[in-house]
């Protein structure tokens, strides 16, 4: 049963990847446009946090903090240096990549249950640190007047339109999907699995946990800055009720939902959390029970997730 359905596995992100790309010219309504440009950024955020939770096996809860970090280094940089949306974008995410490297650090000698109490900690800090710094952040009020992306042709400029940030986004995705692909395969990618599977088991094979995590983080808090870097442009403002926990709950729910360490999962656990409270704007009183409700009847008939498949249970005959 398992084996009929690997050539639908490998179909179905390429069919989803195209569905996606020609949605905007099936449904034209800017309101729609807008609500996945919504989804692409979170698309990012969740591919971000399947580097650090998917691969490499180490739990994050402040994951808003990396995203938060992106869009204030491009809102800062733009702002007082004026530096374009171009330049920014890969300022936001070498930046938020070091952030993170830094974020890591306390907790290399940690694992499980503690270094999620470590990563939640860090999120609320950088959050209360935003909101405290006045002279530099703007406070609670954020900071205003955010450029948003420009071209050398006039007549396809951003501005408020949501068409442009449509396709600059799943570009977006599209390019960090590659990248994960080819890192799945390579050393470093067999190094953060073989840490996620067993730790004192990969140090005895030779894998440093130290420059896995270190990595892991890296690589996660780029992605993350990207994300943030677009989601400020877009805006044109940014404050620090747009990163609390909330965020990083609703990203770890994408990431569980749809397949923990699975590129097209985590895509349609985005899809799905994106557009879910869209659906359910009829019952707003109840459409956090409802989300709640449908998160614990995925844990307990199906916890691989949406696009996870069950491995093959070998049955074990004794040699005679």
């Amino acid at each position: 049963m398992i084996t009929d359905l690997k050539p639908l596995s490998k179909l179905w992100l390429p069919l989803m990847l195209l569905a996606i790309f020609a949605f905007p010219f099936v449904d034209t309504n800017p309101y729609h446009i807008d609500i996945m440009v919504t989804t692409g950024i979170f698309m990012l955020l969740a591919l971000g946090l399947n580097v650090i939770v998917g691969y490499s096996g180490i739990l994050n809860l402040g994951f808003a903090a990396l995203f938060a970090f992106g869009a204030y280094t491009y809102a800062l940089v733009n702002i007082h240096w004026h530096v374009p949306f171009w330049i920014g974008l890969w300022i936001s995410g070498f930046a938020t990549a070091l952030f993170g490297i830094l974020l890591a650090c306390p907790a290399l000698r940690l694992s499980g249950d503690y270094i999620a109490i470590v990563t939640l900690g860090a999120g609320e800090i950088v959050r209360i640190t935003l909101n405290n710094l006045d002279t530099i952040t703007g406070g609670p009020n954020g900071l205003l007047g955010i450029d948003h992306p420009s071209l050398w042709f006039p007549k396809y400029q951003f501005g408020v339109k949501s068409e442009p940030y449509y396709f600059l986004v799943f570009a977006l995705v599209l390019g960090v999907i590659f990248f994960l692909k080819r890192l799945e395969s390579s050393r470093l990618g067999r190094a953060w699995c073989a840490l996620r599977e067993d730790e004192l088991a990969a140090c005895f094979m030779g894998v440093s946990p130290v420059w896995a995590k270190l990595s892991a983080f890296a690589i996660g808090g780029f992605i993350a800055g990207l994300a943030g870097c677009v989601f400020a442009a877009k805006q044109g403002t940014v404050s620090p009720d747009s990163f609390d926990f909330v965020v990083s709950v609703m990203v770890l729910a994408m990431v569980v939902l749809g397949g923990i360490g699975n590129i097209g999962g985590v895509l349609l656990g985005a899809l799905c959390l994106t557009l879910l409270p869209e659906f359910l704007r009829g019952f707003e009183s109840y459409r956090m029970l409802l989300f709640g409700l449908a998160m614990i009847l995925m844990m307990l008939f199906r916890p691989q997730g949406i696009a996870g498949l069950v491995r093959p249970q070998e049955k074990y005959t004794p040699k005679k």
